[in-house]
């Protein structure tokens, strides 16, 4: 299934407009949440409040399963940021997919390997930058990429390309193909007897809601994988 996207060039470089729309309403969709679960913030929370220390705890969690909380504690709001915003782009492209004179401008914004792999690439570099910080230079190069023995070197080198990729892939892959599956689902229901099509609805329905539990576990998954990563790079046990 071949889509067009708005493409903008500045010189030689391209800028999809899609990806730069879908990543900024998602971005003001996480800005919202954040205010509107912290506002009138109460010493015995309720509703709105519940969920936000909920997500934080949760969080939390995750950090603690990975790495001592003095340690990961400064990643706690990294966590929640990668979390919501991960969740909020998967989902955006579920209900609909809108396409303006051929160019499609409204799908989910981690359907696009570009965007999955650059979040990855930024995790990644994040993860080098605290192992520096933290660690000291010489430290950090020594026990990560030749320890316990020299000659693993080139295979260290290969594992942050794989770490890299995956991390990208993995997260692009599960939401493209649902979006595509639900694209066809679309298709076949605009093209058959509409008294067949009623019953169809019923698997179209069912996929939407799985859609949305993969979405959240990719979500979830992703900051998971940025906290092992970040763990192995800022304890020295690892």
């Amino acid at each position: 299934m071949e889509e067009e996207f708005p493409i903008w060039y500045l010189g030689k470089l391209a800028f999809n407009l899609s990806n730069v729309l879908m990543i900024t309403i998602t971005c003001i969709i996480v800005l919202f949440i954040a205010i509107f679960c912290t506002r009138k913030l109460q010493m015995r929370p309720t509703g709105k409040q519940n969920f936000i220390e909920w997500v934080m705890d949760f969080v939390k969690g995750i950090i603690n399963s990975n790495m001592d909380w003095k340690t990961g504690g400064r990643f706690h709001v990294l966590g929640i940021t990668l979390i919501f915003f991960i969740f909020v782009a998967n989902m955006l492209g579920l209900p609909m997919q809108i396409a303006v004179g051929g160019e499609v401008w409204w799908r989910s914004p981690t359907a696009d390997p570009i965007v999955t792999l650059t979040l990855a690439v930024l995790i990644i570099g994040l993860t080098h930058y605290y192992g520096i910080k933290l660690r000291g230079t010489k430290h950090y190069v020594v026990g990560t990429y030749f320890s316990p023995m020299k000659f693993l070197f080139p295979l260290k080198l290969v594992e942050e390309f794989a770490n890299t990729l995956t991390l990208g892939l993995r997260l692009y892959g599960n939401i493209f193909a649902g979006e595509v599956l639900l694209s066809i689902i679309a298709l076949q229901l605009a093209h058959i007897n509409p008294v067949v099509g009623v019953f169809a609805i019923i698997p179209a329905v069912i996929w939407q809601g799985f859609s949305i539990f993969i979405g959240a576990i990719q979500a979830y998954l992703f900051t998971v994988l940025t906290m092992v990563y970040m763990s192995h790079k800022v304890s020295d046990e690892h």
